[in-house]
């Protein structure tokens, strides 16, 4: 059996959508909330947490959903279109919003842009299933995030090319770009990919090679005391590092404006070289980890991780050396992604494969809904930490507070000890991409 590499890209167009508007959301939000509207940054962390406590409630609902819709044009594909045209058209309104200077239409635009992602993320992620068997889907998912990936360079590409210069800088046309991408991504899925008659072919691929593709049944077993010891420490360390991790790419470029003096799109730069390092190390980490096991693999990871923050944080002004440290950081955050959601997978017990990813996802989202908020809090008040009067002072402690979280997870990770004996090879290098973040 192989990978149809084709439809799977077609079917990749909905992520490379997604990442693109992630992107764009981390990095241009926070600038307007603090640069146009003077939204502190405690409370500017409030908001940019908001799109994860939308997804805790929304994605599972709307992904039950559309299990059960029943189209002529499929279960995933209404609410992809659906979600996809209200989000391109609100998109447009945040730079008019900011334009003319009103925060009630800014927030009331951008909670529905936030809404509208929700309804067709988790419809997105599972359109790759649907039409894939199950023997193929590790690869599937493999293609599907290095397109999420591909898009996300697109997007701060976009922003660093289209962003100029300046105290007040005009939004427009990173956001007049970031619609278009994503209407462009949306014809593409629509033309090339039939979802009930590709659906219906991967039923008969599957049935003709015997391949079982109903629902397991619930219940796949209980974990023994010692393994439920090491998947909370596990789980402790996963949101730890996302606590570290997404406190310092949310407040990036605020820190990069503010603290080093970088203007306009110019600090996406520095995280299209962390993204780039990260995708060409997914191979060469998915290697290491059969040689020496995951959890070795995560460590070093996690070390890396903390001493590209820890070093970073020396820098008061930017300098090309930076670009390295962030290198540093790609690579360490793609040791612990590549390894961290497969020993989930690896103690859950079969039928339950789908209870430990809600738990991985819980844990994670958890981490990314408090970590703005607490690490936004940290930055507008770090001064007084810090004795002195400039407002700004705070901004030194991002790096260090990125450091500490990740530190913190390699102390826990120390007492997890399953989820590494079944470590296997790949079956083929693309498969080393097969990643859930």
């Amino acid at each position: 059996m192989k990978l149809d590499n084709k439809r799977t890209i077609f079917v990749g167009f909905a992520f490379m959508s997604i990442c693109a508007f992630w992107q764009v959301y981390d990095g241009i939000v926070p600038l307007i909330l603090k640069n146009t509207f003077g939204v502190s940054d405690t409370l500017s962390g409030v908001v940019m947490a908001a799109d994860n406590v939308l997804a805790l409630a929304l994605l599972p609902l709307f992904g039950s959903l559309s299990d059960r819709t029943n189209t002529r044009f499929g279960r995933r594909m209404p609410y992809i279109v659906i979600g996809t045209v209200i989000a391109v058209a609100f998109t447009l309104l945040l730079p008019f919003a900011n334009q003319i200077r009103s925060i009630a239409l800014f927030v009331i635009a951008l909670g529905i842009v936030l809404v509208a992602m929700a309804l067709w993320r988790s419809p997105a992620v599972a359109l790759m299933p649907d039409v894939t068997p199950k023997p193929l889907r590790s690869k599937g998912n493999a293609i599907i995030n290095l397109m999420g990936t591909l898009g996300g360079i697109i997007a701060l590409a976009a922003i660093g090319v289209l962003v100029p210069k300046g105290d007040n800088p005009s939004f427009w046309p990173v956001f007049i770009f970031t619609s278009a991408y994503m209407a462009l991504c949306l014809v593409a899925l629509v033309k090339t990919t039939n979802e009930p008659k590709l659906a219906a072919k991967m039923q008969e691929e599957s049935a003709a090679l015997g391949i079982e593709d109903a629902p397991a049944e619930a219940g796949g077993g209980t974990m023994s005391a010692q393994m439920k010891k090491s998947f909370t420490f596990l789980l402790c360390s996963i949101f730890l590092w996302f606590m570290g991790y997404n406190a310092v790419t949310t407040a990036f470029s605020r820190y990069a404006n503010v603290y080093w003096g970088l203007e306009g799109g110019a600090y996406a730069y520095t995280l299209i070289v962390a993204q780039a390092a990260a995708v060409l190390s997914y191979i060469p980490v998915g290697m290491i980890a059969t040689k020496i096991g995951r959890k070795k693999t995560i460590i070093a990871g996690v070390l890396l991780l903390t001493a590209a923050f820890a070093a970073a944080a020396f820098f008061k002004t930017f300098t090309l050396i930076i670009f390295f440290f962030f290198a540093l950081a790609g690579v360490g955050w793609a040791s612990i992604n590549v390894n961290s959601y497969p020993m989930v997978v690896e103690m859950s017990k079969g039928a339950d494969v789908g209870k430990y990813t809600g738990y991985y996802y819980t844990v994670s989202m958890s981490a990314q809904i408090i970590t703005p908020i607490l690490s936004g809090a940290l930055l507008e008040h770090g001064h007084r930490i810090l004795g002195s009067t400039d407002p700004n002072a705070g901004y030194v402690l991002l790096f260090p507070y990125g450091a500490l979280f990740a530190i913190l997870s390699f102390v826990t990770m120390l007492f997890v000890r399953h989820g590494d004996s079944k470590a296997e090879a790949k079956g083929s290098h693309i498969e080393h991409f097969d990643i859930d973040d």
